[in-house]
């Protein structure tokens, strides 16, 4: 079974586009919405095979990802952002790459991905990732992708400490390699939202305090 989890927060203008296009890529997936009490009641959404969790406390995309695992009846994990920048379309070719593997990234930095944000929110996470590379190792590319799938038995026994917004994923990703779980990227196409507001994206400051955020997580893993 397949469970995809969706840490959400005032996505109710894409939260139906999403379950709906999720459904007609992985019919039978279980998908879990992990909701940080959406003032916009993304909470809400009803669904055949689409769980919310409503969480009212302990907020931000890792929390609410942990969340969604552990609520997940899935024995392959998927989580991915809910705001349509991540193609859900990509889940079934992840899926079957996990035949091989034990975790797979959807990656805006190899072969097939692009990154089509803007300007400063590309060299950023370029460098965050380049930064990654120097001091971990160069086995991920995108270790902040935020778009991932992966079997239960790798989160049974890597886990990341579940808070803040996207380090977690730099944490789990390096922490899996270290252990020896094979890891493969997929490369794909990482747009800007088209309805909504971004959580990440509307000031400078902001940027460049998840960098800093960012950076200290990656020196704290060495």
């Amino acid at each position: 079974m397949i469970s995809v989890i969706l840490p959400t927060y005032n996505e109710s203008m894409n939260i139906r586009e999403m379950i709906a296009r999720i459904k007609k890529s992985v019919p039978d997936a279980e998908i879990i919405v992990s909701d940080d009490n959406s003032p916009d009641k993304t909470w809400k959404v009803r669904g055949e095979n689409v769980h919310v969790i409503r969480r009212m406390f302990n907020k931000g995309v890792g929390p609410a990802i942990w969340d969604g695992i552990k609520k997940a009846k899935g024995n392959i994990l998927v989580w991915m952002d809910a705001d349509l920048t991540m193609p859900p379309e990509l889940i079934p070719r992840m899926v079957k790459s996990l035949q091989e593997n034990d975790i797979v990234v959807g990656s805006r930095y190899v072969q097939g991905g692009k990154d089509k944000r803007s300007f400063i929110r590309v060299l950023t996470s370029r460098m965050i990732n380049l930064f990654a590379n120097l001091v971990l190792n160069f086995k991920v590319r995108d270790y902040d992708s935020g778009f991932i799938a992966a079997k239960r038995e790798v989160l049974n026994t890597v886990g990341f400490q579940p808070k803040g917004h996207g380090e977690y994923c730099i944490e789990f990703l390096y922490k899996a390699g270290c252990k020896g779980y094979k890891i493969k990227e997929i490369g794909f196409v990482f747009t800007e939202r088209k309805k909504g507001e971004s959580k990440s994206a509307q000031y400078l400051s902001s940027i460049l305090k998840y960098g800093v955020v960012y950076i200290k997580k990656i020196l704290s893993l060495r």
